[in-house]
Formats: structure tokens, C-alpha cells, sequence
């Protein structure tokens, strides 16, 4: 598989593929699949690779672009939108889903909000690495058909638990699937010590790990 991806967009790398990992150990597999916040829109393409339909979902521009990119050069039709996760309305608009899959930006960072534009928007969550997750979670009652699933890949740095328990008062089956602790990244090392002065890592710890979530609505 060959994956593109312009100037400032969210690669594939480890967390993505662990979110994919677990998506296709799923049973049955995923047949009408969202993906929020898709950036280059590599597992949007292997996921269509394996027969689903696909709808991948971006702010940036340049990620829509990657991800079509990517579509038309690994031959797969990929439903690709420029979408806000802020946006109201936004079940509405996106219509409903067997499975809405998700890896978004959670590295806590010094602003309120996500970054509005440029790179940081990538990675950059809000004070406490929540303001896409939390949005994303109030949404996903609106997104899922009956016995759907919601798939979303974080740092625990974010709060697993809390991520669990905004899908739970919606009255989604929430737990973890899948873990795995990797090395921090460049962001990751950047904010290591004011990470440690809140109390959000370990005094001197330089890995984080990774959790997959997986929700499931019931059925009618």
C-alpha cells in the first residue's frame, strides 16, 4: 500500500496502527466505517482495502487532500469531507455508522482550546488533552447505528477513564482493548517537565502508554 501525505498531516505511525490493529480483529468486521479525524487517511484506504465503506472526516484541508490522494492511488473509493468535530449538528450531517473509528489529537498543551490552524492543530488537546475526545464522545450517539461501535485511540496521559465514562453516560459498553507503552515523541519530550509539574507523568518517566477504546451502543 502506498500513503501520501502533504506538509503538516497527522502520519500513520504507532498509535494509528494500533487503533487499525484492533479494528480488524473485530467481529464482524467493520461494513460502514467513519473515520474522524483521518489525517493522511491510511487506514480509511486499508480499511476499504478489506470492503467496508468509508467516509474519512478532516479539518485541514491538506489531510481531505492526503486522504484522496491516497484513495485514488491505491485504487478504493473513500468518501472523504472536510468536517469540524465542533461543528453543531454534526450527526446530522455525517448521517450513522456501523463503526466510527478515531484517532485524535491528545497531547495536553498550554492553550484552552486545540490550536486553530498550523501544525500543532495535529497534536494539541486543550489543558488537559480532552477538548477533541470530550467533543467526539457527545457525538457519537449520533453516529452510531444500534449495536454500533465507537473505536477511539488515546494517550494515557489524556484519561482513559474519563474517555470511558462520557461513551458510559451515553449508555455505551465501554472498555479497553488493546495497550501498548511506547517512547515519547518529539511534542511528548518538548513538554515533558511542565507534564510533570501538573502531575499528569511520572517525575523523569519518558514513555507514555497508548490505549484503544472501544464502545458499543445497544441494540433496539
Amino acid at each position: 500500500m502506498r500513503v501520501v501525505r502533504l506538509p503538516g498531516v497527522y502520519p500513520v505511525q504507532e498509535d494509528s496502527l494500533l487503533l487499525l490493529g484492533a479494528v480488524l480483529r473485530e467481529s464482524p468486521p467493520a461494513r460502514n466505517v467513519l473515520e474522524l479525524c483521518s489525517g493522511s487517511g491510511g487506514l480509511a484506504v486499508v480499511l476499504a482495502r478489506a470492503g467496508a465503506r468509508v467516509t474519512a472526516v478532516d479539518i485541514s484541508r491538506r489531510a481531505v487532500l492526503s486522504t484522496r490522494l491516497n484513495a485514488q492511488l491505491n485504487g478504493v473509493p473513500v468518501k472523504v469531507r472536510r468536517e469540524d468535530v465542533f461543528a453543531p449538528g454534526l450527526g446530522r450531517s455525517l448521517g450513522r455508522y456501523d463503526v466510527v473509528i478515531a484517532n485524535p489529537p491528545y497531547v495536553p498543551g498550554r492553550r484552552t482550546l486545540p490550536a486553530g490552524h498550523g501544525r500543532a492543530r495535529v497534536w494539541d488537546a486543550g489543558w488537559d488533552g480532552r477538548a477533541v475526545l470530550d467533543r467526539i464522545c457527545a457525538c457519537v450517539p449520533d453516529l452510531l447505528l444500534p449495536g454500533g461501535r465507537v473505536m477511539l485511540v488515546q494517550s494515557r496521559v489524556a484519561n482513559p477513564d474519563a474517555t470511558c465514562a462520557a461513551l458510559q453516560a451515553w449508555g455505551l459498553a465501554t472498555r479497553v482493548v488493546r495497550r501498548r507503552r511506547i517512547p515519547f515523541g518529539p511534542v511528548m519530550h518538548e513538554r515533558a517537565h511542565w507534564l510533570e509539574q501538573r502531575g499528569m507523568i511520572e517525575p523523569g518517566s519518558r514513555e507514555e502508554e497508548l490505549v484503544v477504546i472501544r464502545g458499543e451502543r445497544a441494540r433496539e
